[in-house]
């Protein structure tokens, strides 16, 4: 560690902050007006680098290399404004978390479109004209290119500020961003104007891509890579603030470039790396941050949305057409293994299939009757998975024993993070059960001694008795059966009630003398004990358990089911999870786009059925039952 080599990777810092700067402020723009989390971000952010990759090789020599890279950043811009006028501005009024679904599945679309054109291989582009060299600071040599984007970060937040405090667009925009129903009552084309903002938006992401095709090559793994740290940008900004979005990019960066600069050293005998601390930095800031200040650095708080979707009815007991219907299912999944003895991989996918079952159940719990929006359900289900694991392996417990402490210890750790997720709401919440989960997912991945690391844990096989996998399914199928009517059962309770309750209104549930929190904390331990039960039985059912159970894709997997299936209704997560698991399964073996694919049909299910699948179908029994009364 030398002072030479700190001024450095502080001004590495500042190069990585105006880039992430780039894409965050897109993020932050669309967001503040539309209200829309947008997972697509990503995606726009790698188009630009490759889009820019071909320009520069194919006009380049003709227009240059500067233009070639601002022709991309237009080209995004088009392809926001596109998505906006035929697939977004069709959901405005569903709620928001049907918009980040359809927003979700464009990405999968979106990749596999970039995989087909320009194929797997990573796509190294030129040095920039006139930035090829280095330049000499404190006998250290820095790139002139990281120079350039040092600069550029601060130029293009100077040019965003004029735009929105002085020019009559910038005003209507800051506007919708206070409340947007006002500004279309006051006679303004609410619809252009969310199509030049998603525009802008997209345009300042694919600016961002194609100003790393000098530093980095283009890759399909970008889109994950930066939407999660400009997310955390955003929300530690505050959410719609462009400057808070600049700070929060600088904070982050800079921290990133401190750890890297500390490296390995050692406290009290004690030996720490810093360095490791990179992959979970922006969350363990976006945690303190949020639970700190929940709105954010320069946020305030979210008006409420006019457009939260349709009021649920009241909950009302099952009737014998969904008694009889659940009896019969259970009836028919019980003779599975039986009518499929031919086909062992039935069995297995079955297993899968009731494993995402529980999983989404769990999350609907809290998301659904409770309203509690979780983006880090997957810290619980790789609790109970990497519990069941160590309990095996290094304690010798008998998978019986293993089976019920390890959802005890995916209970101790919803305990505590429920404690300051409760204290939150909306996106922040859901932003806050993120970083929680990422820094659980970051000490899995790298303690290598206790975790194995990287490579996860082998060896988790269920007893004796179980080996048969038709056995393995009875006692999967018995737990997860049991486990979902216990939900159910909770949700006829009075606790159940006191969570619609204070869902529905925190004053009126807290004036008749429901504790909100409280209530909304034990749905949280519940919901994570149960998600850690689930992931005791994945980690069974395959003999092993990765970190990869407990990413932020695994989420966003559960997020999906729920979300499918529809919310508002109590199979909804049961018809989801199947829905999506056997899709993703079918359409993964029968093709090499199969993401495109997948995303296409969940597009399709979200614009055909914003409630959901169990939601449309609740809907049209309804009707036929009035239409048949009507006659009677």
């Amino acid at each position: 560690m030398s002072f030479s080599g700190f001024v450095v990777q502080l001004l590495n810092g500042l190069a990585g902050a105006s880039s992430l700067f780039l894409v965050a402020a897109g993020l932050s723009l669309i967001f503040g007006v539309t209200r829309i989390v947008n997972f697509a971000h990503g995606s726009f952010f790698m188009v630009g680098i490759y889009v820019a990759y071909s320009l520069v090789a194919n006009l380049g020599g003709i227009i240059g290399f500067w233009p070639a890279l601002l022709l991309a950043a237009l080209a995004v811009g088009v392809l926001g404004a596109l998505v906006e006028v035929l697939l977004l501005r069709r959901i405005y009024r569903a709620p928001e978390l049907f918009q980040l679904l359809a927003t979700f599945a464009l990405g999968l679309v979106i990749k596999d479109g970039v995989l087909w054109f320009w194929g797997p291989e990573e796509l190294l582009g030129p040095r920039a004209p006139g930035l090829t060299g280095s330049v000499a600071i404190l006998g250290r040599q820095f790139p002139a290119y990281d120079l350039f984007l040092i600069v550029a970060g601060p130029v293009v937040l100077g040019l965003l500020w004029l735009l929105l405090t002085k020019t009559r667009w910038g005003t209507l925009v800051r506007a919708a961003t206070q409340d947007r129903e006002m500004v279309s009552a006051l006679g303004v084309n609410q619809a252009w104007l969310f199509t030049a903002v998603f525009a802008l938006g997209a345009l300042l992401a694919g600016l961002g891509g194609a100003l790393q095709l000098p530093r980095e090559p283009a890759n399909l793994d970008m889109d994950l890579h930066i939407i999660g740290a400009a997310f955390v940008v955003v929300v530690v900004g505050g959410m719609g603030s462009i400057p808070g979005a600049y700070v929060a990019a600088l904070l982050i960066a800079e921290l990133k470039a401190i750890c890297i600069w500390l490296g390995l050293i050692e406290i009290w005998g004690v030996s720490i790396s810093f360095s490791k601390l990179t992959l979970v930095v922006e969350f363990l800031v976006m945690a303190v941050v949020l639970v700190a200040r929940p709105w954010g650095l320069f946020g305030r708080p979210q008006a409420p949305s006019r457009h939260a979707g349709t009021a649920e009815e009241p909950l009302r007991p099952p009737d014998r057409l969904y008694t009889w219907g659940g009896a019969a299912l259970l009836a028919l999944l019980a003779l599975m293994p039986v009518l499929t003895a031919q086909s062992p991989y039935v069995t297995v996918l079955l297993i899968d299939l009731l494993v995402a079952v529980l999983f989404a159940a769990s999350l609907h719990f809290i998301m659904g009757p409770a309203g509690m929006h979780s983006f880090g359900h997957a810290a619980y289900f790789g609790l109970g998975a990497y519990g069941a694991a160590l309990l095996v392996r290094s304690l010798d417990l008998p998978m019986g024993m293993a089976l019920v402490v390890a959802p005890a210890l995916a209970a101790i750790g919803a305990l505590i993070y429920g404690w300051f997720c409760v204290r939150l709401s909306g996106v922040y919440l859901a932003m806050l059960t993120l970083a929680f989960a990422q820094i659980t997912w970051a000490i899995c991945y790298q303690w290598d001694a206790f975790t194995g690391g990287s490579n996860g844990l082998t060896g988790v096989w269920p007893s004796e008795w179980l080996a048969d996998k038709k056995m393995y399914y009875y006692l999967t199928l018995a737990l997860v059966a049991g486990t979902v009517l216990l939900m159910h059962r909770m949700l006829y309770s009075p606790f159940g009630y006191g969570m619609r309750a204070a869902r529905d209104s925190v004053l009126r549930s807290d004036a008749i003398g429901i504790d909100v929190k409280r209530i909304q904390w034990v749905a949280f331990v519940i919901a994570g004990t149960f998600a850690g039960l689930a992931g005791a039985l994945y980690a069974f059912s395959k003999g092993s358990i990765s970190p990869e159970s407990l990413h932020v894709g695994k989420s966003i997997d559960g997020l999906v089911m729920v979300l499918l299936g529809g919310v508002q209704t109590l199979v909804g997560p049961i018809v989801g999870a199947v829905t999506f698991t056997w899709l993703h399964d079918t359409v993964a073996r029968n093709t090499d786009y199969w993401r495109a694919m997948l995303g296409a049909i969940i597009l399709i299910l979200v614009l055909l059925f914003p409630q959901g699948i169990a939601g449309f179908a609740k809907q049209l029994l309804l009707r036929l039952r009035g239409a048949k009364e009507g006659q009677s």
